[in-house]
């Protein structure tokens, strides 16, 4: 049974609650809990000042009481490689507030935001937020005080703009503003033509920045589970269609898989960590993968 903390990591649940800043908070102390339980022995709330020791550290360098509490090996994290910074990047584009169930995508992604933030800099780790559609809405470098975390969780509470998605402008101009190297997390449904999408992404390889993708799509993108007669309309362009999903369904889930295989597949390639998530999926799912990913970079 899961504990009464634990039911804070379902995107229905979370979505109930008054505000951000408590949204993120039992987010992660749910994660935190989970973290004790199968299958996550491989990290422990020692991730705040400790990194698990891998095959070229100094023995030297262990810390053999967390051996002995955990019989798992860490080594104290040291200044140096607590310094690089985070930007999660999230897309509040037009696409993004669709929903067929009680979360659109960008509550849910907004809320992982948030709940990621929050263990960020839990962890001391400086981290700064990018709003952006067609265009930044808006920059807030990396900071790590907890006071900043509240304006984070408030500029995530207050998402206005919804304008036309156009990813890939946004992605290569954030990539040079961004002058020290650091951690990018995108988080978007990626409705844009791939190529570019991933043009910007490969931007940010290039200036040797660490990448993950968190691809967030709505259960009925994935599956077009409707029936009857349907009209659809494009959140962006408001152009309608009217058909009956049963004939188009195995198409569109075909179509649909390949788009997701593309970015799977170059991301991949471009040593960028891809993470499939729709708006049924519990959140420590999410944040297992950003802590696996900061574990890989020295974090």
């Amino acid at each position: 049974m899961p504990s009464d903390t634990q039911k804070y990591l379902q995107p229905d649940v979370v979505a109930k609650l008054s505000n951000m800043e408590i949204k993120a908070r039992l987010v992660v102390e749910g994660f935190i809990t989970g973290l004790h339980k199968s299958p996550y022995h491989g990290f422990s709330v020692e991730f705040a000042e400790h990194r698990q020791y891998m095959p070229g550290d100094e023995i030297r360098t262990i810390d053999w009481k967390v051996y002995g509490r955990t019989s798992r090996y860490y080594v104290k994290r040291y200044e140096e490689e607590t310094n690089l910074k985070t930007y999660i990047l999230l897309d509040t584009s037009g696409s993004m507030t669709f929903t067929s169930s009680a979360i659109t995508k960008l509550e849910y992604s907004s809320y992982l935001a948030a709940s990621l933030a929050y263990l960020m800099i839990h962890q001391k780790d400086a981290t700064g937020l990018v709003l952006f559609d067609k265009k930044i809405r808006k920059y807030m470098p990396p900071r790590a005080t907890m006071g900043y975390l509240k304006t984070l969780e408030e500029n995530l509470q207050n998402i206005r703009d919804h304008e036309d998605t156009d990813l890939a402008p946004t992605l290569h101009e954030i990539a040079e503003r961004i002058k020290r190297r650091g951690l990018i997390i995108l988080i978007s449904d990626l409705f844009d033509d791939p190529q570019k999408i991933m043009a910007g992404l490969k931007h940010f390889r290039h200036r040797r920045h660490e990448v993950i993708v968190f691809h967030v799509l709505d259960p009925q993108e994935r599956e077009l589970a409707y029936s009857g007669d349907i009209v659809f309309e494009d959140i962006e362009t408001k152009e309608r269609i009217s058909t009956q999903p049963w004939h188009i369904r195995s198409s569109y889930r075909e179509q649909m898989q390949a788009f997701i295989e593309s970015y799977r597949k170059e991301c991949r390639e471009n040593k960028i960590d891809y993470v499939l998530l729709d708006t049924r999926t519990s959140f420590d799912v999410a944040l297992l993968e950003y802590l696996t990913q900061r574990a890989k970079i020295g974090g």
